[in-house]
């Protein structure tokens, strides 16, 4: 078996370690350092967290905060073009997902001449990023352990770059960001860190042993918790436990792939403004239960990660556990689970299905079961 695996160089794990963002700012060589979030990171005091611990350090401080979910191309220009005019020498991720891919771009582009449009896809960026800190507030994306970015375009399409360059020299997971996460946010982020770890584990394109070993672990640490922050959103240690996993499955996806339930999941937020992690809940029970005949044997493995003292007597037996566990956790995650609820038009179930298999078919490749329009449509059409 040939792959390659990339990792990030460094990741400290310490409730409160925000405090500690300006020193380790100070070891990248950072002098003028651009935080990059959105409004609600501001409004809990998490920027101003940050940016003391660097203006502690006599670093100079610039808050960008006007990211926004599935970030629009023309924010994330804004944020490049601001991080130019002041000169910044240095990057901060602070939030979800969307402000840690932001962040990303920011620290790439703005010490290069390229444009986003010239690094869409995959190993297209020249040159090297300003040093990067990347601080999860949310437990999974993953993103602060990953050299990929999502966006939306000009075109409401998602874009993904791929590149070694937008891999942190810092992941840091400080638990005590994650303490006050509204209950739908936790879930959603929580299950979004399931499926990295799932698709990860059964990826037909690069699936590797060190990958799957690290969603094993992540599946584990997700699935033993997520239910316990969502019913007391002030367990610390189950807290703690969460961002380990999303993390873990971050490492794991990254490189391994992920699959379709993220190429169903992409319209709808690109389109409907469908957080990322809530759409990936949306349908990723109908696409698990789809992939079954194929993947059985691999969701036989992963059962004892969410189902602990199972005593399976057959493969098939523990498969079939496996996707009846997940389609107990989506409903029980008080998440809504109906696309019309949330303002998806039955029209356009038929658009997005071929949109998913012409120009996102990468993550088609990627799944255990091949998948046509019509079957993607009637995923779609089974939660509508």
């Amino acid at each position: 078996m040939s792959f390659m695996f990339r990792s990030v160089p460094r990741i400290v794990c310490e409730a409160g370690g925000i405090a500690k963002t300006g020193s380790l700012m100070q070891e990248l060589g950072a002098s003028r350092v651009i935080i990059v979030c959105d409004p609600g990171i501001v409004k809990l005091g998490f920027a101003q967290k940050a940016q003391d611990a660097l203006e502690a350090a006599g670093i100079a401080v610039q808050v960008f905060s006007d990211v926004e979910a599935d970030p629009p191309q023309k924010i994330v220009e804004a944020a490049i073009t601001g991080a130019r005019d002041w000169k910044a020498d240095g990057v901060i991720g602070l939030g979800g997902g969307s402000s840690l891919d932001s962040a990303k771009l920011v620290a790439l582009l703005a010490n290069s001449d390229q444009t986003i449009e010239e690094i869409y896809g995959v190993d297209k960026a020249t040159g090297d990023r300003l040093p990067l800190i990347q601080i999860p507030t949310t437990a999974g994306t993953g993103s602060e352990v990953t050299w990929v970015s999502v966006i939306t375009d000009n075109d409401h399409l998602k874009q993904v770059v791929y590149t070694p360059q937008l891999m942190p020299d810092i992941a840091l997971l400080d638990a005590e960001l994650t303490y006050g996460l509204p209950q739908k946010v936790t879930a959603a982020t929580g299950l979004d860190a399931m499926v990295h770890a799932i698709e990860g584990y059964t990826s037909r394109t690069r699936k590797n042993p060190i990958a799957d070993g690290m969603a094993v672990t992540a599946l584990s640490l997700l699935g033993k918790n997520l239910m316990k922050v969502i019913e007391n959103p002030g367990d610390k240690e189950a807290r703690s436990a969460m961002l380990q996993g999303s993390l873990i499955a971050g490492m794991a996806f990254a490189n391994a792939s992920v699959a379709a339930i993220h190429g169903l999941a992409y319209p709808l937020g690109a389109r409907f403004h469908i957080p990322h992690g809530h759409a990936n809940a949306l349908v990723m029970a109908q696409v698990i239960r789809f992939n079954l005949p194929a993947a059985k044997k691999l969701y036989a493995e992963l059962a004892p990660c969410l189902i602990e003292g199972g005593d399976f007597d057959s493969e098939d037996t523990a498969a079939e556990a496996f996707v009846k566990r997940i389609e107990e956790m989506v409903p029980a995650s008080g998440l809504e689970i109906r696309l019309r609820d949330l303002g998806v038009t039955e029209e356009s179930l038929p658009e997005m299905a071929e949109e998913v298999f012409t120009k996102i078919h990468r993550l088609i490749d990627s799944n255990p079961r091949d998948m046509t329009a019509k079957e993607i449509e009637a995923i779609y059409r089974s939660v509508y």
